[in-house]
């Protein structure tokens, strides 16, 4: 499975600190290696995963790709984006 990254999602890794940068790089592997995850279905058209307590990625599975679309460091980055899917 390829993993494909949107310019939002290159941007926002490229400026977070290397500590938590690593964190995502761990999570990223996790969503890479299958079995696929659960879409939670709550309004949001993709899924999320939970990196670490406040830290999120949207990410949503295509047969052979996985797209990364955002990726957020904090509650206060995610939840307007949440509100807006709803």
């Amino acid at each position: 499975m390829e993993l494909v990254f949107s310019d939002l999602a290159k941007k926002v890794l490229a400026t977070i600190p290397q500590d938590m940068k690593s964190v995502f790089l761990m999570h990223l592997e996790k969503i890479h290696s299958p079995p696929p995850r659960n879409h939670r279905k709550q309004g949001i058209p993709c899924h999320v995963g939970n990196v670490t307590k406040h830290a999120r990625i949207i990410y949503d599975i295509s047969e052979d790709r996985t797209y990364i679309l955002h990726c957020f460091t904090s509650h206060k980055e995610y939840e307007p984006w949440h509100s807006s899917c709803k």
